[in-house]
C-alpha cells in the first residue's frame, strides 16, 4: 500500500464512519505499487450495507469526500456491482481492507 493511503487511514476511517460505511478495501494500482503518483487514481470497493433510500447520495457524497482528501480523482466500486468474474478476481488478488464497521476503527 502506498504512503499516499496509509498516511491517512485515521481519516479515512473518520470518513467511513460519517457515511456509514460497512467496508472499505484498497485495489489497483495502488495496492500492487504500481501506482503513478502524475497519473494514477485511487481504485477502493465498498460495502455500503443497507442499500436503504439514499443510498446513492450516500455514494456520491462519499466519492467527493475521498477525492477531496487525496487530491484527486476516486473510482469507488461497490460490492454488489462486481459481476464479471475475472474483475471479481483481479480485485480479490489485489484487495487490501482499509475499513471495517465491526471495531469501528481503520484496518491494521
Amino acid at each position: 500500500m502506498i504512503a499516499l493511503v496509509e498516511d491517512k487511514k485515521d481519516d479515512i476511517a473518520a470518513l467511513c464512519r460519517r457515511f456509514s460505511i460497512q467496508r472499505l478495501d484498497l485495489f489497483g494500482s495502488a495496492a500492487t505499487g504500481a501506482f503513478d503518483p502524475e497519473t494514477s487514481d485511487l481504485d477502493f470497493v465498498v460495502d455500503l450495507g443497507e442499500y436503504e433510500s439514499g443510498v446513492a447520495r450516500r455514494y456520491f457524497a462519499f466519492a467527493d469526500a475521498l477525492e477531496a482528501l487525496f487530491g484527486r480523482s476516486v473510482d469507488l466500486v461497490t460490492e454488489p456491482s462486481i459481476s464479471n468474474p475475472y474483475f471479481r478476481a483481479a480485485v480479490d488478488r489485489q484487495r487490501i481492507r482499509l475499513y471495517e464497521a465491526r471495531d469501528g476503527q481503520a484496518a491494521a
